[in-house]
Parts: structure tokens; C-alpha cells; sequence
């Protein structure tokens, strides 16, 4: 289940429906179809479209002080922000540091008495070491007591991320969500649906504001195209999980 929700969105994605459009062009030799695959990658490969899509997921790029977060029962880092590398036992940064280093921060000031990691791991990865597992030694080097710190099961995406937590801190918590703030909207729907009382804290925007608008806004880039993606990856996946929520609840309320 887990493969067919990272592999199944791609088809409707800008790469997806390019390639697609490509071979039904070459197929039925339609260039009309050949134009709109060119345009279509154009679009989405443009860094004004693709700051525009992460701007959207995000809602909005004020990073909320830790000085104003209310207190928890918890907080709660998600994974997904670490490589494994020959030579580097404690793991590699990739994206999403920040989410490690926002923990870290809310914990230091008092904001929960437990940091919770999540111990993500990838079905082909099983020879992996859980990236929770990486953290809390990571937490630990940074003057985090080792009673402090929590671990969930092995996890796979966040849906498993929310119920591991859940079945580790018990109902009814208040927590704070640590996590990408493009990533955001679909944690927080689930971590709710999972029964937590949930303050979100953003971290890891990818949109720079700073940036004045030129016509190198306008040119293609990979890096642009891979923000559309990942953006466009995102609302796929709250819409699916926002559509899943109702029909267990009507199904629910139907058999009552």
C-alpha cells in the first residue's frame, strides 16, 4: 500500500502527464499533444510557478517564535530529513534539518518535559537504521537528557508517524507537531484524526521572499520543477487523507 501511494501520484504529476502526453503524441502522432507536454513542463519548471504551489502548501512564510508556543504534554519531530552515508554513523542532513534543530529549540525552552522522534523507515530500506534512532543520539551529543526522549515503532509515512505517536503518549495529548511547513497541513489533519490536540510548528520553508521578480523567474529549472512536484505531491496527499477521514466518518455514523 505504502508503494502504491508514493508511485500512483506520479502519474499525475507534471513529469508524469509530460512523459504520458509525449507517448500518446508519438503514438497517434499528434502534435498538439507533443506542444502541450513542452508547455506543460515549461510551466511547472518556472521558479515564479514553483514558489508560487509552495507558498500555497505552506500558507503563508512567518516562522512562529518558540517564545510564543504554548506548553505540551510532547513535542513531536517527524522524519524524513536524514541520508545514511558509509562513514558517517550518526547519518548525513539532507532537507528538513530544521525540523531537528525546531525541536531542539522548543525543548531547550521548557516547552514539553518529552521530544518525541519518529523511527521512519522505508520498506527497501531495511538495512537502515531508524531515522528516530539517529536523532535522539544526535539529542543526546546536544545536552537532551536520554529520559526525555521518546521513540515510536518503525513508520513508513506520516499516517504511520501519527499513530505510532499515539499509541505511545496515549489519548487526549496536547503535542507540538515539528515539522516542514509545506508539510504542515497533511500532518496536522492526521495527528488530529489520531486524537492529539495539536499546535504546529513550521519550520524548513523553502520560499525565499526575498527574491525580487526577473526574467530568470520566468526561465525553466530543475530545481523550480522539483519544488512544483513536491508541492503539488503534497496537496495530493491531504486531499486523499481529507477524502479517506470523510468516508470513514460517514461510514461510522452509518453503522452506529
Amino acid at each position: 500500500m505504502l508503494l502504491l501511494n508514493k508511485i500512483l501520484p506520479i502519474l499525475v504529476l507534471p513529469l508524469g502527464i509530460t512523459l504520458l502526453c509525449l507517448l500518446a503524441g508519438l503514438a497517434f502522432r499528434k502534435k498538439f499533444l507533443l506542444w502541450y507536454a513542452a508547455l506543460l513542463l515549461w510551466a511547472f519548471s518556472m521558479p515564479v510557478v514553483g514558489d508560487g504551489l509552495m507558498r500555497f502548501v505552506e500558507a503563508g512564510t512567518v516562522r512562529v517564535p518558540v517564545s510564543s508556543v504554548a506548553k505540551a504534554d510532547a513535542i513531536v519531530v517527524l522524519s524524513g530529513i536524514m541520508r545514511q552515508v558509509e562513514g558517517a554513523p550518526l547519518g548525513e542532513w539532507g532537507d528538513g534539518v530544521d525540523r531537528f534543530e525546531g525541536g531542539i529549540e522548543l525543548f531547550k525552552a521548557g516547552k514539553a518535559p518529552v521530544i518525541v522522534f519518529t523511527r521512519g523507515q522505508l520498506p527497501w530500506q531495511s538495512y537502515a537504521i531508524p531515522e528516530g534512532e539517529l536523532l535522539a543520539r544526535r539529542a543526546v551529543l546536544l545536552g537532551v537528557p536520554q529520559a526525555a526522549i521518546r521513540l515510536t515503532a518503525k513508520v513508513g509515512n506520516t499516517a504511520d508517524e501519527a499513530a505510532a505517536a499515539a499509541r505511545l503518549l496515549g489519548e487526549r495529548k496536547k503535542i507540538i507537531l515539528v515539522t516542514s511547513a509545506f508539510h504542515t497541513r497533511r500532518a496536522l489533519l492526521l495527528f488530529e484524526h489520531a486524537g492529539f490536540t495539536v499546535e504546529p510548528f513550521r519550520v524548513d520553508y523553502r520560499v525565499d521572499d526575498t527574491l525580487d521578480v526577473t526574467v530568470l523567474r520566468f526561465l525553466p529549472s530543475a530545481e523550480a520543477l522539483g519544488q512544483s512536484e513536491q508541492a503539488l505531491r503534497e496537496l495530493i496527499g491531504w486531499l486523499y487523507y481529507v477524502l479517506t477521514s470523510e468516508n470513514k466518518s460517514r461510514h461510522q455514523v452509518l453503522y452506529q
